[in-house]
């Protein structure tokens, strides 16, 4: 049997109704995600691309595509709206660019649970279930544009993950609904754990088409900045504050001095040289919240309601998680980051312990979560001035030596990012999705194709 010739070039010609893009400069850009926050990923990614993007907005329209490829063995990249900071969206081997933003219809919410297609974002997801009485759980600081398909794919969580955790934890994502990529392409749904073997896998083991998440009751959260001139003191507020029960939130943010400088915008608010706590807050909670920034000497320098939020169209949100790096690269192009995660029982000694060691060369970003499994905790997004890849890894090794886990966003493999101990079940779900290892090729290192094992 003679291998296919059908290129990715010719797909065009072959599927005429779909909005297919063949521009260079369109196909080069989506071909990218913010992985040049990395300059290690700036450089081992360049000139990656796709040959042809498409954009479909039907299952059957997506379909006909993914039929098309497997039958040619044309290589399949799935992506969203490419705010993920790894290359996720990036192919390695050419090919298709599946851009499924246009497939984003919002389905139902009933009761807590709520169920859209892929594409949605988030933003206008929320758009729809708040009328109703609900909205995510999560909310991560890109969520105009990042599609719920997106943060399932590539992203953690982001605010709300003080409440209820990152997507991962248990009972925040119910259900899938995923195709497969064969010349007969199939539609399977995966609920509770096996839903949760396509999650931040970047596209690798299959496509996702619709999810089914539960939700929480909508807030009018209030959104304050308190300001602090002393270190200590700003970071035991944002935990204290973070893990007082009583204290309704969505948001706790610290950023140590400088970073609140980069925030230009927002300068008049942030006294010169100020440790910054960003604040989501029930307004029921927000006396009890300028009570307790008292004790510990802070001051409320920003405040707005969430009408004058909605109206303003700016939220504090979108200067906290990856913003945070967003806007500080705007200043200085010189940075980089690294994420990573402490240990609940010790968090704030490790992160003092850090401080110590690294004050200046490594700047403190905190958001404050809960862990899967339910504790307390704080997740880093540090800000690095950057000198070199080895002192970049160094400082990781830092970090991991004070007992600080690392997820490396300075790589684009599966296994060498945020999922360091590979669920065997993650290789087995690609095999019944992606038979012949069409999807994202290249960033799934378990997967070992059928030829090769024969070999």
């Amino acid at each position: 049997m003679n291998a296919p010739t059908t290129t990715a070039q010719q797909l065009p010609d072959l599927l005429p109704g779909l909005d297919w893009i063949a521009d260079p400069l369109r196909v080069g850009r989506l071909s990218q995600d913010f992985a040049w926050f990395s300059p290690v990923l700036k450089r081992d990614l360049a000139g990656k691309r796709g040959d042809v993007a498409v954009r479909p907005r039907t299952e059957d329209e997506i379909r006909q595509v993914v039929a098309a490829c497997a039958k040619a063995q044309i290589p399949l990249t799935v992506r969203g709206s490419g705010t993920g900071n790894y290359g996720q969206s990036t192919p390695l081997h050419g090919g298709v660019i599946l851009d499924l933003s246009g497939y984003n219809g919002f389905g139902w919410v009933r009761g807590g649970v709520g169920r859209a297609q892929a594409g949605i974002r988030l933003s206008d997801f929320d758009a729809q279930a708040k009328p109703l009485g609900q909205e995510l759980r999560w909310l991560p600081s890109t969520y105009r544009s990042a599609t719920l398909g997106g943060l399932f794919g590539g992203g953690f969580g982001g605010a709300g993950s003080i409440n209820h955790g990152p997507l991962a934890a248990p009972g925040n994502v119910l259900a899938v609904r995923a195709m497969t990529v064969e010349p007969e392409p199939q539609v399977i749904e995966l609920r509770g754990p096996e839903a949760m073997l396509l999650h931040h896998t970047y596209g690798t083991n299959g496509i996702v088409l619709e999810l089914e998440v539960a939700l929480t009751p909508a807030v009018a959260w209030t959104e304050c900045i308190v300001s602090f001139t002393e270190f200590d003191a700003a970071l035991e507020f944002a935990d204290r504050f973070g893990a007082a029960p009583g204290l309704e939130k969505k948001e706790v943010c610290f950023l140590a001095a400088p970073i609140p400088a980069y925030f230009t915008s927002l300068a008049e608010h942030l006294p010169a040289g100020c440790h910054a706590v960003m604040l989501l807050v029930a307004p029921h909670s927000e006396d009890g919240m300028r009570d307790m920034a008292a004790r510990y000497g802070g001051t409320v320098s920003y405040r707005k309601t969430a009408d004058e939020v909605e109206k303003s169209h700016k939220s504090l949100l979108e200067y906290t998680w990856n913003h945070t790096t967003l806007h500080a690269l705007k200043v200085d192009k010189t940075l980089t980051y690294i994420q990573s995660g402490f240990n609940p029982a010790t968090r704030l000694e490790q992160v003092k312990a850090l401080e110590k060691a690294l004050g200046g060369e490594v700047m403190m970003h905190l958001e404050f979560l809960r862990t899967k499994e339910g504790a307390f905790n704080c997740s880093g997004l540090q800000l690095i001035r950057y000198s070199t890849e080895e002192r970049l890894n160094q400082i990781m090794q830092i970090y991991r030596d004070h007992g600080v886990q690392i997820n490396n966003p300075h790589v684009y493999i599966v296994e060498d990012g945020k999922q360091n101990n590979l669920d065997p079940a993650v290789v087995s779900t690609k095999q019944r999705f992606d038979p012949q290892g069409l999807l994202n090729p290249g960033k799934l290192r378990s997967w070992v194709p059928p030829v090769a094992k024969a070999a």
